[in-house]
């Protein structure tokens, strides 16, 4: 079963815009197995695709990762999980989850098949979904402070085209612009052009930049006679004038470009901000400075609550935290990274001391 439908929290309290709402749009997916092996398979190819959908469309990097029996889905066998970071707040945040709920639920509910010899079996089931939150997330990694700045996959318009009007030009400047979207749309490359007279050029590239669009096709008098046009690109500003000759290769560049950069400076950023922690003294501090703290870890319940709650008393430091925050002071384990660093025989746990069995990404979190 996979389904596209609104959800509703009920117990719902404290809404976070486009991350945590009382309702959202989701995608859920059920599915039910002969085998762990077949269900467990299942489980990571649709975790990948979950990658996918933010690492090759949103230029968002993540982690693929587990959780921990603390994190993991209530009553599930074991949940894996896609993690992005939110450089802006230095908070992590739960991308998508594929859940192996094992066999509890068909235990629960009487669940049952019959096999291939007519036996009946309990199944294995998996549970996986990805939510609108998806939005949020590229939003505030990629945004700044003239608005959306959108990956040009996922762009409704990938180029912009804004004829520069001059007094008695009106007209031929229209035509030419029209023109050139026809051209444009022909090479495959979804274009618009605004030929609104009410407005300036300067208001209506302020207009297109909040919107987010990739890139901004200026063209004036002096571009039609020199054969070409003025390419804005709204990630970082630049300009160049590109003859109107070599037109459809440099777009089709200029998207492969612009979304493979956003990606890069984003992984960048995201490891620039993730700090290998090796004792506890060094963990609420990397935690404020904006960080996450990858450390080696015992991996026993007892210990994830401490490090919660001493994170949270250190941070609040004899202060009360309002219980309505939705961004606790408190770090919490993130996922139990999938590539997992060298962690030689007898690598004590960053908290406990005890010798660590894996190594885990902490963070604060939405």
């Amino acid at each position: 079963l996979n389904q596209w439908c609104n959800v509703v929290r009920w117990e719902f309290k404290n809404p976070t815009p486009f991350i945590r709402t009382r309702e959202f749009l989701w995608q859920e997916g059920h599915t039910a197995h002969p085998n762990l092996d077949s269900a467990a398979q299942e489980v990571l190819d649709i975790l990948d695709l979950y990658r996918r959908v933010y690492e090759d469309l949103l230029a968002v990097p993540v982690t693929k990762g587990k959780k921990t029996e603390v994190e993991k889905f209530a009553g599930g066998y074991y949940t894996t999980t896609v993690e992005a970071f939110i450089p802006a707040t230095s908070r992590g945040i739960q991308g998508a989850t594929s859940h192996n709920l094992g066999q509890n639920f068909g235990k629960m509910f009487k669940i049952e098949y019959e096999d291939e010899n007519g036996k009946k079996q309990m199944p294995w089931q998996n549970s996986w979904g990805l939510t609108t939150r998806t939005i949020g997330v590229m939003v505030m990694i990629h945004a700044d402070n003239q608005g959306l700045v959108l990956p040009p996959r996922i762009a409704p318009v990938q180029v912009i085209i804004i004829p520069i009007i001059y007094k008695g030009k009106e007209e031929m400047l229209n035509d030419k612009a029209r023109e050139l979207e026809a051209v444009i749309k022909s090479f495959g490359i979804r274009a618009a052009v605004d030929l609104r007279s009410n407005y300036t050029a300067g208001w209506k590239y302020n207009h297109w930049e909040q919107k987010g669009v990739p890139v901004r096709l200026e063209l004036g008098p002096k571009d039609i006679e020199n054969n070409r046009v003025r390419m804005v690109r709204r990630f970082d500003g630049s300009k160049e004038d590109v003859p109107m000759s070599i037109l459809k290769q440099k777009l089709a560049l200029e998207m492969e470009v612009i979304q493979q950069t956003m990606f890069s400076n984003a992984k960048a950023e995201r490891a620039g901000r993730t700090k290998t922690v090796m004792k506890w003294e060094e963990f609420v501090p990397a935690l404020d400075a904006g960080c996450m703290a990858l450390t080696p870890f015992c991996d026993e319940e007892e210990w994830e609550e401490t490090a919660k709650k001493r994170s949270k008393e250190e941070k609040l430091a004899g202060e009360s935290e309002d219980e309505r925050t939705a961004v606790s002071a408190a770090a919490k384990t993130l996922c139990i990274p999938f590539d997992q660093p060298d962690l030689p025989e007898g690598t004590p746990c960053f908290i406990s001391g005890k010798p660590a069995k894996c190594w885990v990404l902490w963070g604060r979190s939405y």
